[in-house]
């Protein structure tokens, strides 16, 4: 997708260093950081760098080709491929990412193993947008019906940032509503700010701005009034992981928006490659859902009168915070999953029928 007019990746191998766009320093500066080391992937995920279900997949697969590059020891994998499990333990794409490349990993000669894991690396990083562009097509139908119908701008609420920015292009959630666009179709984009990193304001509105798709920030509690005055027409979110039973883990704020949509009679969308789907858990009791720093909420970032970043505190300082970075959405709000085979019901049911190998 572009920046300034020119094609971007999120990630992308260049002479034995990977190179990521530095997404912290997002919307104000556009940095490329260069990722040279294991615990360099490593620290781009815990700090959110780099972040998005399946572009933190990515990046744990090309850490462990950084791993290679620093010492060709199998034991030295295993333990970078724990770490990197371990950076961010609830989007299921890490794991997946991780026991994939170490699949074809473990037992390989140690000289054939670096262009092994190049070659898996770039073959998840290649897929995941084969991924993302199908499910862009799939939920592009969507859209096409409801602009049928409505005959005038087509009005969709956002969470988090599900965009390019959180893959490697096209985006989950986006990617439907860069097909429709292209397709001349007039769309509108209500884009939650979605607190505390403000995810949506800072990156969502920043690559649809990049596109030239019409889009409003709005606070995350502003949706469900929105909805009641008939003016979104659908909701389209992301995941971070989708159990086999449809019940959909994702960005803190998502199960409140299924719950307004229902109560509206909105269409409730959730957009997801197959990696992002946990065929071993059943309950989401079992999904580990991430606590992260107390500074997340009690500090914003933004650009000071010098036009320089700097965090300020907006919180008592005595003032205890919780930072839960996820909550679970029950299948029973999800209108459909839009995934790069289809759309189907969000069931055990729906998603056999997609993914009959699984």
């Amino acid at each position: 997708m572009l920046i300034n007019r020119k094609p971007y990746r999120t990630i992308w191998f260049e002479n034995n260093i990977v190179k990521i766009i530095n997404q912290t320093k997002l919307p104000h500066q556009f940095i490329i950081k260069d990722l040279k080391t294991v615990k360099d992937s490593i620290n781009a995920i815990k700090n959110m760098e780099v972040r998005g279900a399946p572009l933190i997949g990515v990046t744990a697969a090309y850490g462990l080709v950084l791993s290679i590059i620093e010492k060709k020891d199998q034991s030295f994998l295993v333990k970078s491929s724990e770490d990197l499990i371990a950076a961010r333990p609830t989007a299921i794409n890490l794991k997946w990412a991780v026991d994939r490349m170490m699949k074809k990993l473990s037992g390989v000669n140690s000289n054939e193993i670096l262009r092994i894991a190049l070659e898996e690396a770039k073959a998840i990083m290649d897929e995941d947008v084969n991924f993302c562009k199908n499910i862009g097509l799939n939920g592009l139908k969507i859209i096409e019906e409801i602009a049928k119908k409505k005959k005038d701008t087509v009005n969709i609420l956002t969470h988090c940032n599900a965009g390019w920015l959180a893959t490697i292009d096209w985006g989950t959630a986006t990617s439907p509503i860069y097909h429709a666009y292209q397709k001349g179709i007039k769309i509108h984009v209500w884009v939650d700010e979605t607190r505390p990193r403000n995810q949506g304001a800072n990156l969502t509105s920043y690559e649809l701005n990049e596109e030239g798709i019409p889009n409003t920030i709005i606070a995350d509690n502003t949706g469900g009034i929105l909805m009641q005055r008939g003016q979104v027409d659908m909701c389209i979110v992301g995941s971070d992981r989708t159990l086999s039973t449809g019940d959909v883990c994702n960005k803190i704020g998502t199960y409140l928006k299924a719950l307004a949509a229902k109560d509206n009679n909105v269409p409730f969308y959730v957009a997801l490659p197959s990696s992002t789907i946990d065929w071993s858990i059943k309950n989401v009791k079992d999904i580990p859902i991430e606590e992260r720093d107390p500074t997340e909420l009690s500090h914003i970032q933004g650009l000071n009168e010098d036009n320089k970043l700097q965090k300020i505190l907006i919180y008592p300082q005595r003032s205890k915070t919780m930072n839960l970075a996820f909550d679970i959405t029950p299948a029973k709000y999800v209108t459909g999953l839009i995934t790069e085979k289809g759309v189907c019901e969000a069931s055990e049911k729906g998603l056999k029928k997609l993914f009959d190998n699984k």
